[in-house]
């Protein structure tokens, strides 16, 4: 599946100068806790920074169960309360209100609700009306364009009168990364956007999370699979605990000792035939 790059402004693509840069530093994040004290609050990530995240590139956050990847993503989007900064260019966003920083950056959740009745380009419309284009001032008559554009980038055109709730699991997830990106995100947060999809829907949704990157995003995703992020990540950050344990290229933040220390399984990481590393799991 090929995405072509839209290059002006005019197809609604905003692109970001290479030297522009996302710092996010000193996070401090907390949740409900379960059990006895229901409004008690729980830490869970305290005091986290962040390598830098260029634009241009994919940043994959993995990590086990719990370890705070899809609640940083929540924190930084605004969805959790969070303090700490969180530097675009000069503007920080965590000071921004939810509506401002929405113009910046949008965040994709692991799944639409099953009970969504719209079809995909009403989704895409409450979308955008939601968080206009940053700088433009959209007409009535022109959102159907917009988002028949974007539909038409994504490569989900065919189905833009298709029911939400009728669609496949891959299908569903192309249309949410379409609502993600009509917004003209300068980063995007995509939270496991391969859970629960085959083979073919994973590799699209990567090549489409790679080619919005290209556009000039900072894209940041979470991902369970390893492999996925070695494959089309530029650079990974290993969380464990609500902490960042290993950082860098892919085969720099992924090592045998580091899926030991944080996965407590024993791998091998190798060149496949094709050159392209890969963790191969031996067991316990």
């Amino acid at each position: 599946m090929h995405f072509r790059n839209v290059i002006s402004r005019t197809n609604f693509l905003y692109r970001l100068n290479e030297n522009n840069k996302l710092e996010v530093n000193y996070v401090y994040t907390s949740s409900r806790r379960t059990g006895n004290d229901p409004y008690g609050k729980k830490r869970i990530i305290s005091g986290l920074s962040l390598a830098s995240l260029h634009a241009g590139t994919v940043t994959a956050l993995v990590g086990p169960n719990a370890a705070g990847k899809s609640t940083l993503l929540r924190a930084m989007s605004g969805l959790l309360p969070a303090t700490g900064s969180m530097l675009l260019g000069e503007s920080d966003l965590m000071q921004m209100e939810l509506k401002k920083r929405a113009s910046h950056l949008t965040f994709m959740p692991q799944s639409i609700p099953q009970d969504v009745s719209l079809s995909v380009i009403e989704a895409v419309i409450s979308a955008l009306k939601a968080s206009p284009l940053d700088g433009l001032n959209v007409k009535n008559s022109e959102v159907y364009d917009i988002a028949l554009k974007t539909l038409n980038r994504i490569g989900i055109a065919d189905l833009a009168l298709s029911p939400l709730n009728q669609l496949s699991g891959g299908q569903r997830q192309m249309a949410s990364l379409a609502r993600s990106v009509v917004r003209e995100p300068k980063v995007l947060l995509l939270d496991e956007p391969t859970s629960a999809l085959d083979l073919k829907h994973q590799v699209q949704v990567m090549e489409l999370t790679s080619a919005l990157a290209r556009e000039g995003r900072i894209v940041v995703v979470v991902l369970h699979d390893l492999n996925l992020a070695m494959r089309w990540a530029d650079q990974i950050l290993v969380m464990q605990k609500g902490q960042i344990t290993s950082s860098g290229a892919p085969e720099e933040a992924i090592t045998p000792q580091i899926i030991k220390e944080v996965y407590h399984v024993n791998v091998r990481v190798e060149r496949c035939s094709q050159g392209q590393p890969q963790v191969i799991i031996d067991g316990m």
